[in-house]
C-alpha cells in the first residue's frame, strides 16, 4: 500500500441477513481526495459509507487507517471516528445544546481537551462556515441549511484527517443545498480528504477528482469526473446519467 493512502477499503461486503447490501468492495483515498460516490438509492452508498465510520460493523473484508486494519482493534472505534470525522444527513446535533456546546462536547469528551481550548477551536470553524453569530441559538431556531453548517463546524471541531458526508443536502430545501455545497466546495479547494456520499451530480462532477458510481452494491465504474461523466463504459451509468440529464 502507498504511503500516501489515508484510507484503504478491501473486499469489503456487508449483509443484513440473507439481504448483501454491499459485495467485495475495493478503492483507495489519498490525501486530499475529494472522492464523490454517486448512484441510484438503494445502491448501498450510505452503507458504504456506515460501514467506513464503523457505524455498522461490515460482514467481511478490511478497512486500513494509514495501513492499520481497524476491524481487529478491540475498543477503537472512537479515537478511529475522532480522526474520519461524520456529517449525517439529518444532522444528528444535540437539540438540548448550544451551537457552541455541540461544537465543544466531542473535543472535550474524547479528545480530553480543555473548556477554553475547545471552546477557542470551536469558534475558529464556526466563523469558517458562517455560524458565529448563532452559537447561542439551540438548533431547533436554526433552518436547515445552517444546522448542517453547525454540524460541519462540530466534525472540524475535532481536526479529522478525513470528512465524511452522507447525502448532506438532502433534507434541504431548495435553496438552502448552495449554503452548504459552498462550504463543502472550500473545504475541498484548502485540501480537506473529503468522500461524499451525494445526489448533486454537479458537485461530482466540478468539485471532486475522484468518483464512485455504485449500483446493487458493487462499484460499477470509478475514475476522475472526466472518466465518469464523459466516458463510462459501465451500462447502469450511461442510464444514470441519462435519467439526471432529463431530470436537469
Amino acid at each position: 500500500m502507498s504511503e500516501t493512502t489515508i484510507l484503504e477499503v478491501r473486499h469489503l461486503s456487508k449483509s443484513f441477513g440473507a439481504h448483501q447490501v454491499l459485495k467485495d468492495i475495493d478503492f483507495v483515498v489519498r490525501p486530499g481526495d475529494v472522492t464523490s460516490i454517486i448512484g441510484s438509492s438503494g445502491s448501498g452508498k450510505s452503507t458504504l459509507l456506515r460501514c467506513i465510520n464503523l457505524l455498522e460493523t461490515p460482514s467481511s473484508g478490511e478497512i486500513l487507517f494509514h495501513g492499520d486494519n481497524i476491524m481487529k482493534r478491540k475498543g477503537g472505534a472512537t479515537a478511529y471516528r475522532s480522526r474520519v470525522g461524520m456529517v449525517f444527513q439529518s444532522f444528528n446535533l444535540f437539540n438540548n445544546m448550544s451551537v457552541l456546546d455541540n461544537c465543544i462536547v466531542g473535543q472535550t469528551k474524547v479528545l480530553k481537551r480543555s473548556k477554553a481550548e475547545a471552546k477557542e477551536n470551536a469558534m475558529k470553524y464556526l466563523e469558517k462556515v458562517g455560524m458565529a453569530p448563532y452559537i447561542n441559538a439551540k438548533p431547533r431556531q436554526l433552518s436547515g441549511g445552517q444546522k448542517q453548517r453547525v454540524a460541519i463546524a462540530r466534525a472540524l471541531a475535532m481536526n479529522p484527517e478525513v470528512l465524511l458526508f452522507d447525502e448532506p443536502t438532502s433534507a434541504l430545501d431548495p435553496e438552502m443545498v448552495g449554503e452548504v455545497l459552498s462550504v463543502m466546495q472550500n473545504l475541498a479547494n484548502e485540501g480537506m480528504t473529503m468522500l461524499v456520499v451525494t445526489h448533486e451530480m454537479a458537485f461530482a462532477r466540478d468539485v471532486s477528482n475522484r468518483v464512485v458510481f455504485m449500483t446493487n452494491g458493487v462499484i460499477g465504474e470509478e475514475g476522475t469526473p472526466d472518466q465518469v461523466f464523459n466516458h463510462p463504459t459501465n451500462p447502469r451509468m450511461i442510464e444514470f446519467l441519462t435519467r439526471f440529464r432529463q431530470q436537469s
